[in-house]
């Protein structure tokens, strides 16, 4: 069974930094594209970040500049560092993976989700 662990998030003032990491475990085979998602209270879940397997990243454009997404594939682990966060970073941010588990099979995984709290 695949399972996608995040960690990391918790209360920050405006202007601070928070570093988030998701890590992979089980029975992996390969994972493709990892993302950042983030659903702010009301409103809809956003693609905040994305790095393929190659390295090749893509941001949202609210966070461009400030947010950069890494990965350690030797970990099957993806980060996101955030630096200049403001109130309307506030959000529960979940990792996502589509990965070739057993038997080849893909599957789209996500995490239970962190709390990012930005206070002004």
């Amino acid at each position: 069974q695949v399972q996608l662990v995040e960690s990391g998030g918790g209360l920050v003032q405006a202007g601070g930094s928070l570093r988030l990491s998701c890590a992979a475990s089980g029975v992996i085979l390969s994972i493709n594209t990892m993302n950042w998602y983030r659903q702010a209270p009301g409103k809809q879940r956003e693609l905040v970040a994305n790095i393929t397997s190659g390295g090749s990243t893509n941001y949202g454009e609210s966070v461009k500049g400030r947010f950069t997404i890494s990965r350690d594939k030797s970990k099957n682990t993806v980060y996101l560092q955030m630096n200049s966060l403001k109130p309307e970073d506030t959000a529960v941010y979940y990792c996502n993976a589509r990965i070739v588990g057993v038997h080849f099979k893909v599957l789209d995984a996500w995490g239970q989700g962190t709390l990012v709290t930005v206070s002004s």
